[in-house]
């Protein structure tokens, strides 16, 4: 099989794809034929060791002082090639999706999981494309809509950075809540935002609308603090996806400003998790936006794409012609 790994930090030409033997599963594993995985901004960031400020460091420590040692890949959809003893929840050849978080490795062919991880059957309605996509910017968005900025019916919610993977999934479920949203994206991708469910749609270069915003998911930390306390009405509540070392200290120091919240966002990976976003998708509340799919060799131009931060949709890599 085909396995992606980082060879240095730096650019897309450090990822190489290496020749490795299929695994064979063990007690309780599930072997898995990956048919498809998401190339996300947070792969690019692992990979070059661009994040947000006061990261670098603590990124290094992490996962590698000279190069990256966790393997690319988060998330994946496939079908089961193979039981371990003592598996009975699974049956061979069954569509999966799930996630293997850090330390990554869903890049490849194969990949081994447990049974009781973090693997549930992919529903009928979703594509194994799709089921790829499902939970990088799903559950983020899920954790701060509802959890965080505890959106419901008739709330203002504005959505700055709307069309990537959490943006397009946070757009979709303050919709499916109830919310009255406005969301932030370039002018191309204006059409999509409101497919999403966006009721306004602004350029993300100008002034943004002069709210207020009961809530505002600020996915990529271009408004910060200073940007969205004049657009927050004393009981709003500002949600930071991305957020530098200092954004993330002080909104644990000092979450509370004049009455408004502030939230940086830290995903939980949990399959309670996986679940509420599937019965959201099962209600009509999320449905991930398929941006570009390329084939797996086409990996080091992926990840091009998604460090440029203004892919529309998720971006997938298929190691099976055709998703399903």
């Amino acid at each position: 099989m085909k396995v992606a790994r980082y060879t240095a930090y730096g650019g897309p030409e450090t990822i190489a794809l290496e020749d490795a033997p299929i695994p064979t599963p063990g007690p309780s594993e599930l072997l898995i034929r990956v048919h498809a995985a998401p190339v996300t901004a947070g792969d690019a960031r692992m990979r070059s060791g661009k994040v947000p400020r006061g990261m670098g460091f603590i990124l290094r420590l992490v996962i590698g002082l000279r190069r990256p040692k966790n393997a690319p890949g988060w998330s994946f959809s496939g079908t089961i090639a193979g039981l371990g003893a003592g598996v009975t929840d699974f049956r061979d050849g069954a569509r999966v999706f799930g996630i293997l978080g850090f330390p990554g490795g869903t890049h490849r062919e194969y990949l081994l999981v447990k049974a009781d991880g973090l693997v549930l059957p992919l529903p009928e309605s979703l594509s194994l494309a799709e089921g790829a996509a499902f939970f990088f910017g799903g559950l983020t968005a899920a954790q701060a809509v509802i959890d965080e900025a505890m959106v419901g019916p008739g709330k203002r919610v504005l959505v700055a950075g709307a069309t990537g993977s959490v943006g397009s999934a946070a757009v979709q479920i303050a919709h499916h809540l109830g919310a009255e949203v406005t969301a932030l994206a370039s002018p191309a991708n204006h059409d999509l935002a409101r497919r999403l469910g966006a009721d306004t749609v602004a350029d993300y270069r100008d002034p943004p609308p002069p709210g207020p915003f009961d809530a505002i998911i600020d996915v990529m930390g271009g408004l910060g603090w200073k940007g969205a306390r004049p657009l927050l009405p004393p009981d709003g509540r500002l949600v930071l996806i991305t957020a530098t070392l200092g954004q993330m200290i002080g909104a644990g120091l000092w979450p509370r400003r004049s009455g408004r919240r502030v939230i940086a966002s830290m995903n939980r990976e949990t399959k309670a998790a996986m679940q509420r976003l599937v019965d959201l998708h099962q209600a009509g509340g999320y449905r991930p936006a398929l941006g570009q799919m390329l084939p797996f060799a086409d990996l080091r131009k992926a990840h091009a794409i998604a460090e440029s931060f203004h892919k529309p949709g998720n971006l997938v890599v298929e190691m099976v012609a055709g998703g399903d």
